[in-house]
């Protein structure tokens, strides 16, 4: 190191349990008129996750369905696009929606997250 002194910074999360977890889970942009993506982290990296997006209405309606199976190299995950259409391919009315992001892993650990997006 030629007397050379270094400065670094290091952080980690220590994990209780083994369980799926996820978090800052997040559609980027919010509010959107045309496309959004869905964004998350979790604790499985490289591991096959099966994914499921739910869109509902406010008062619990059913507007669209994604499945995707999906292998992170690390803990984010942004592989996940929706244009706001709905599952018969018409574009769905501005306002507020609920989404429910259900992830399963390969153990069958499964997590739930609802968030709010916003269609203008």
């Amino acid at each position: 190191m030629a007397n050379n002194s270094g400065q670094t910074t290091l952080t980690f999360r220590v994990v209780g349990s083994q369980r799926l977890a996820l978090t800052h889970v997040l559609n980027y942009p919010n509010p959107f008129t045309t496309h959004t993506t869905f964004w998350f982290e979790h604790n499985r990296p490289g591991e096959d996750l099966s994914v499921l997006v739910q869109i509902l209405t406010v008062s619990g309606k059913l507007v669209k369905s994604m499945r995707r199976t999906i292998n992170t190299p690390g803990n984010r995950s942004n592989e996940i696009d929706w244009d706001g259409r709905d599952d018969y391919g018409s574009r769905i009315g501005r306002g507020v929606y609920i989404y429910r992001l259900r992830v399963r892993s390969a153990d069958g650990s499964v997590a739930d997250v609802f968030e709010k997006l916003y269609i203008l």
